[in-house]
């Protein structure tokens, strides 16, 4: 398995979320600090971060966030930094012991199915932290980062509704996990918001990797009628926009990264997570001996969850539309608006 230079994430943007596995709890209530020295006062060795990814680093989304982030961690903090894509369960585990086993300070686990992984090379490697980008599991050096995508989803949810001629919105998926299905939830949630009878429809092709499936299921879908489309299937974004591409009136919508570029003409909107500064703001807490174990949900709030209208079909959202959107985007911030994730 190749190790690709890269660099990492970590923790602590601030808000209400939860301790262990069990009912979210407020910050302060958090588990104390640890007593950890900085790492270069500790080892007097450079302070070292590594990435582990379920897929290329080139997927213009999930992926691509996480690396850029790494690579802020790198040029910001001096840091020492290693990326691995993992392909199956034996790579996350031997990935996360791998890089402890190096003396890595902290390694990040990128996406909901690092959890479990984590926690159990914890027990082996107590000076190291691992951070995954989504889950519950917490531990004395494990914690999770979960970012509140679906608040964009949500609105997504809202405009597709509000704006579809037959009532019906695709939304396409890599791996069937917790994660995942939250977001679709609230898109779902959001359209029906604005009308009851919208249909969602949920496709999975089974891999993030499979451009082809991915593909082929949203043409399945537009032809079900599907005249909006929402994906979460990383590099199988490309399938996914190829074929909204070869349907003219299908819009589509990007998630985790802004993607308005690579569908100019047919993209809406993107739905965004800005993990490059999440992971340099966590990795500047571990660097500095301030990690605190505990999980935190990251949202629009912090300035980490957005959504982007692509400025080349923003003329097409009619101003009722953007009204409406915009009083909901207000109603998250001010916390009268609350969108669940379904997984916590």
């Amino acid at each position: 398995m190749s190790k690709i230079a890269s660099l990492c994430l970590v923790w602590w943007v601030g808000a209400v979320w939860l301790a262990g596995c069990s009912k979210p709890q407020a910050s302060e209530e958090l588990a104390p600090a640890v007593n950890r020295n900085p790492p270069e006062a500790r080892s007097g060795s450079p302070f070292k971060v590594a990435l582990l990814t379920p897929g290329p680093v080139s997927d213009a989304g999930w992926n691509a966030s996480a690396y850029e982030g790494l690579q802020n961690i790198q040029r910001e903090l001096g840091a020492e930094i290693a990326h691995q894509e993992t392909k199956s369960p034996a790579d996350i585990a031997e990935g996360f012991r791998d890089f402890a086993s190096q003396g890595y300070n902290l390694v990040f686990g990128h996406g909901f199915e690092y959890q479990e992984p984590a926690a159990k090379a914890s027990k082996d490697f107590p000076e190291t932290i691992f951070i995954t980008t989504s889950g519950n599991t917490v531990k004395e050096n494990v914690s999770p980062m979960v970012f509140k995508l679906e608040e964009a989803t949500y609105l997504m949810g809202m405009m597709a509704a509000l704006m579809s001629k037959t009532g019906k919105a695709g939304l396409v998926g890599g791996m069937k996990i917790p994660s995942i299905e939250s977001t679709f939830n609230a898109f779902a949630a959001g359209a029906k918001a604005v009308r009851p009878d919208f249909q969602a429809k949920v496709a999975y092709t089974g891999d993030f990797k499979d451009v082809v499936k991915a593909k082929e299921q949203t043409n399945a879908l537009i032809e079900q009628g599907c005249d909006f489309i929402i994906h979460n299937a990383n590099e199988g974004v490309t399938g996914v926009f190829d074929a909204v591409k070869a349907h003219p009136g299908v819009y589509a919508f990007g998630t985790n990264k802004n993607q308005n570029d690579l569908g100019p003409d047919f993209v809406l909107a993107s739905g965004i997570i800005d993990i490059p500064k999440a992971f340099v703001t966590v990795a500047r807490r571990v660097h500095g001996g301030e990690f605190k174990p505990g999980s935190q949900i990251l949202n629009m709030k912090d300035g980490i969850i957005s959504l982007v209208y692509n400025p080349r079909l923003e003329g097409k959202i009619p101003a009722e539309v953007k009204r409406k959107i915009d009083k909901a985007k207000a109603d998250m911030l001010s916390g009268k608006l609350q969108v669940k994730s379904s997984f916590l």
